[in-house]
């Protein structure tokens, strides 16, 4: 067998040669990644891959060659490699380099895995123990040994607990705090490319998902991703296999795997496997929406593997494409097609996205999505807010380009649990602030915006939206000049997308809020600074010290009951984030002492909204978010 990573030097030019053509599940490719060496410094300089190269005997060795693809132009496109024994020369655009064999496995990335005091890290599971599908060999399966399957070494760092100093172990982790955790904490997190990621075993989210890779903005992402240990714990063959797929998931997210419904949205585009992706066998596909057959249809045909396509991507695809720390998330460049309507296709359901007539320059655009049945009852999944990519949205700029908004966090959801829309419960609704994402802020200047939405149904069907046209007014005066350049830093994005955070590195845009307050505390844009001022104090912030223990800062409910109940009386936020002040006003007013008034506050939320004329279905749904509410707050939180 011949295949594996190969490494040479030719003169400054050095060479990481990956021949795939014989041993497991080989791909039929070659591939290469080139660095420039000066001194003690090694620049990346490009890759090419040979997607189907000839292999013949050639005396004791084996030749192989063909035409590849370059990310850089060179005149001759030519590969040869010529292996013999466990060396051997390959030529190159331009170079001739002599090769000795470096590993069987083409890739290598340091896992650097830490986890909070009382969760249990995954060790394996045997995939014997349940019934797997015809063909499938029995065997044991940690992450570091899956992900061998495919060709990738794991190197493990050693693993470090984090104690919990003070405040229990049921620890419900935001988007803000694991954000501030990677950025703080992780050992190798740099900015630039490398092969290394931060595995954090936290208890809970606090949206309850399984796991998320939460490093998903800025210029070197896709180095950090979780688990959370209170949704997948267990030691039972079902816990064990769920746990393993957890973690597999979510780490093939930072070496930029897409979910497999999602290929399409990659630059340039890739094929959706069966059913729309949904039929994937798959690591990245989500059980509970795998057709035909859910999840028992998953487990009953999954071989533990990830696909031949996924396979590509992690043995040949180009290095910037794959190492953590390089390109974007799902993509090689920001710009993207427009979403166009179905060629045909009924699929009973309705998106339709909304916006206030107009925004201010530097105010956070925000969207109101509606999914509406159409004709006869439909059972869907409720997952309609962009953050967990059942729904895309693209944004057509004044100057024609178009950009994907790409959230700063995505989150993972592994349980997507059925709504029926019917005549009793029409529509379902979701706010969505759009104007930050991964690539920064979307709407940066005055002009006409068109914004559609794309929706992926349970059963595969894709479902667009209308054209939304969003207008941004330009500045009136010297204040609106003022308070745009106040809101716009890249720093306040990421704190209207976190909704508030104490990270240190996020302190320059906290310090523009309060500035903005200080002196444009009138302003009308002025809510937007209370809004994330307000619910950041309301709640409590973890971080990790530089020791790796966990200190909490407790909620400040008079801060935040100071800044909400501004909000709440100053005009300008929409319907549904108005409701999420309110209750979150409520809970602060409960831990302020007061439950009268965390009451009088709900009360108010629903004879707001029965003025506001909101349709009786939606004010019977609010109505029972201020009962949920009473129920949370009588608890004692």
């Amino acid at each position: 067998m011949i295949s594996g990573l190969y490494e040479g030097q030719d003169g400054d030019s050095r060479l990481a040669l990956r021949v795939d053509v014989d041993g497991p599940r080989p791909t039929g490719r070659v591939s290469g990644d080139l660095f420039t060496v000066a001194g003690s410094t090694t620049s990346y300089a490009g890759s090419f891959v040979v997607g189907a190269p000839a292999v013949r005997a050639e005396g004791d060795g084996t030749r192989v060659e063909g035409r590849g693809a370059f990310t850089f132009d060179t005149p001759d496109r030519h590969v040869t490699v010529t292996v013999t024994g466990r060396d051997g020369t390959a030529t190159l655009a331009g170079h001739d380099f002599r090769l000795a064999h470096s590993s069987p496995y083409f890739r290598s990335v340091l896992l650097e895995q830490d986890s909070v005091a009382g969760t249990v890290p995954f060790v394996s599971y045997g995939t014997g123990s349940l019934p797997a599908p015809t063909g499938c060999p029995a065997r044991t399966l940690s992450v570091a040994a899956a992900y061998a399957e495919a060709g990738v070494e794991l190197t493990l760092a050693p693993p470090g607990v984090i104690p919990v100093d003070g405040a229990g172990t049921d620890l419900a982790w935001d988007d803000a705090e694991l954000h501030h955790a990677m950025t703080q904490h992780f050992s190798a997190y740099a900015d630039g490319p490398a092969w290394r990621v931060w595995l954090l075993v936290a208890s809970r989210h606090v949206s309850g998902y399984r796991g998320i890779m939460f490093d998903y903005e800025g210029a070197s992402q896709r180095q950090g991703s979780a688990v959370f240990h209170d949704e997948i714990k267990g030691t039972t063959p079902q816990a064990q296999r769920a746990q393993l797929r957890t973690y597999m998931h979510e780490l093939g997210h930072a070496f930029n795997l897409l979910h497999s419904w999602q290929k399409d949205l990659a630059v340039p585009p890739q094929p959706l496997g069966p059913e729309g992706g949904f039929g994937d066998l798959s690591w990245m596909n989500y059980v509970q929406n795998y057709r035909p057959g859910g999840e028992p249809g998953y487990w009953a045909a999954f071989p533990f593997q990830f696909t031949d396509a996924e396979l590509v991507h992690l043995r040949h695809g180009f290095y910037r494409d794959v190492a953590m720390g390089a390109n974007a998330f799902g993509t090689g460049a920001a710009e993207a097609t427009p979403f166009e309507q179905p060629v045909e296709g009924d699929p009973g359901l309705r998106l339709e996205l909304r916006a206030k007539e107009s925004f201010g320059l530097g105010e956070p655009v925000v969207v109101e999505l509606k999914l509406a049945v159409t004709g006869g009852p439909r059972a869907t999944h409720g997952h309609l807010h962009p953050d967990t990519e059942f729904t895309q949205v693209s944004i057509t700029r004044p100057d024609g380009g178009t950009v994907l908004y790409r959230p700063m966090m995505r989150h993972c959801v592994d349980a997507s649990p059925q709504i029926r829309l019917d005549d009793r419960n029409p529509a379902v609704y979701r706010s969505a602030y759009v104007g930050h994402g991964r690539d920064g802020h979307y709407f940066q200047r005055p002009g006409e915006y068109r914004v559609r939405a794309r929706y992926v149904a349970a059963d595969g069907s894709r479902v667009l939206s209308p054209p939304c046209v969003i207008r941004v007014r330009p500045p009136a005066g010297r204040d609106d000049h003022a308070v745009a350049e106040l809101m716009l830093g890249e720093q306040q994005g990421k704190l209207f997308s976190l909704l508030g955070s104490d990270s240190p590195a996020l302190r320059a845009g906290n310090q523009a809020l309060d500035e903005l307050l200080d002196r444009y505390g009138g302003h009308p844009l002025a809510v937007y600074a209370r809004l994330v001022k307000g619910l950041n104090a309301e709640r409590g912030f973890k971080a990790l010290t530089a020791g790796k223990r966990l200190r909490v800062r407790p909620p400040d409910p008079e801060q935040g009951i100071e800044h909400l109940s501004r909000v709440v009386r100053q005009d300008g936020i929409d319907n549904i984030t108005l409701n999420l002040v309110l209750r979150r006003l409520a809970r602060a007013e409960a831990r302020r002492g007061d439950l009268a008034r965390a009451g009088a506050v709900l009360d108010r939320m629903v004879g707001l909204f029965a003025a506001k004329g909101v349709n009786p279905i939606v004010l019977g749904q609010i109505r029972r978010q201020a009962d949920v509410t009473r129920s949370v707050i009588a608890t004692g939180l």
